[in-house]
C-alpha cells in the first residue's frame, strides 16, 4: 500500500519512522497558509490540513496531511521566519500556557477522508532576556510555529505539558496510527 506524506517537514517524516511508517513519497503541498480574518486556530489547522490533502490527489494511495498551529488564546503564532518573529513569540509565551493544535487528514485509496484534531497544552516558565537571547542564538527557532522546537534546547523551559508530546513536535502519533489502522493501512 502506498502512503504519500503531503508535507515537506523532516520532523513529520522522522515521527512516522518512530511508528514504523515510511511513506512511498513525500510531496510538499504548496498552499497559502495565511489565516483568514477572524479564523480561530482550530479551524485554521483543519482548513490547512484539508488543503494540503486536496493539493496532493493520489486516488491509488493513502494521503496523509497535517498542519500544526500554535495558539495563545485566539491569537495564532506564526512560523518564525525572522529572529524578531521568534523573539515576539517567546516573549508572548513566557510564563504562560498555550495550545498546540495539529489537524490530521487521511484520504484513503477509496476516497474516504478521516480527520482528527489533537490539542496539547504547553506552558513555559518565565523566560529572562538572557534565556531568550541564548535560545535565539542557537537557531532552533527557524521555521518553527511559535518560534520554538520542544525537542530541542527549549525543553529545559517547559514546566507543563498536557496531551501528546509528538503533537507538539508536529504529528500526533497515537491519532495518526489509529487513523491509518481505521483507514485500512497495514500498520506494524
Amino acid at each position: 500500500m502506498k502512503l504519500i506524506l503531503a508535507s515537506a517537514s523532516p520532523r513529520r517524516l522522522a515521527l512516522l519512522a518512530q511508528i514504523g511508517v515510511t511513506p512511498s513519497e513525500v510531496v510538499a503541498a504548496d498552499i497559502d497558509e495565511t489565516p483568514l480574518k477572524d479564523e480561530v486556530p482550530r479551524l485554521l489547522a483543519q482548513r490547512l490540513a484539508r488543503g494540503k490533502a486536496a493539493a496532493v490527489p493520489r486516488p491509488d494511495s493513502f494521503v496523509l496531511a497535517a498542519d500544526t498551529v500554535v495558539a495563545c488564546g485566539r491569537r495564532v503564532l506564526p512560523k518564525a521566519e525572522t529572529e524578531a518573529h521568534a523573539r515576539f513569540c517567546l516573549n508572548l509565551l513566557s510564563g504562560r500556557r498555550h495550545h498546540v493544535l495539529t489537524a490530521v487528514v487521511l484520504v484513503t485509496p477509496d476516497g474516504r477522508r478521516l480527520e482528527r484534531v489533537c490539542d496539547s497544552v504547553v506552558a513555559f516558565n518565565r523566560l529572562t532576556l538572557a534565556q531568550i537571547d541564548a535560545y535565539l542564538a542557537g537557531g532552533e527557532w527557524q521555521g518553527k510555529a511559535g518560534g520554538y522546537a520542544i525537542q530541542g534546547q527549549v525543553a529545559s523551559h517547559i514546566r507543563f505539558l498536557s496531551g501528546s508530546y509528538s503533537n507538539v513536535v508536529g504529528l500526533p502519533l497515537f491519532e495518526v496510527a489509529q487513523m491509518l489502522r481505521g483507514g485500512g493501512y497495514d500498520l506494524p
